[in-house]
């Protein structure tokens, strides 16, 4: 798995996501915001992740071109 800075993975175990700082060899810094709005940042073994798959707005995109017509 190919990451760079600002993918979004989450822990293989679960959690929430985490954005990608920095990736130096087999290890990732990763940032996220914790319940209280503090930062936190951990570098991880990226054996231990996986990317989150992002979401298309093709819906949403869609139902404003018919809301203009």
């Amino acid at each position: 798995m190919e990451l760079k800075a600002g993918d979004v993975v989450m822990l293989k175990s679960g959690g929430q996501p985490l954005t990608v700082a920095e990736i130096k060899e087999e290890e990732v810094l990763c940032l996220w915001m914790g319940m209280e709005g503090d930062l936190f940042r951990e570098t991880l073994p990226l054996a231990t992740l996986a990317r989150v798959e992002e979401e298309e707005d093709d819906e949403d995109e869609d139902e404003d071109d018919e809301d203009e017509e």
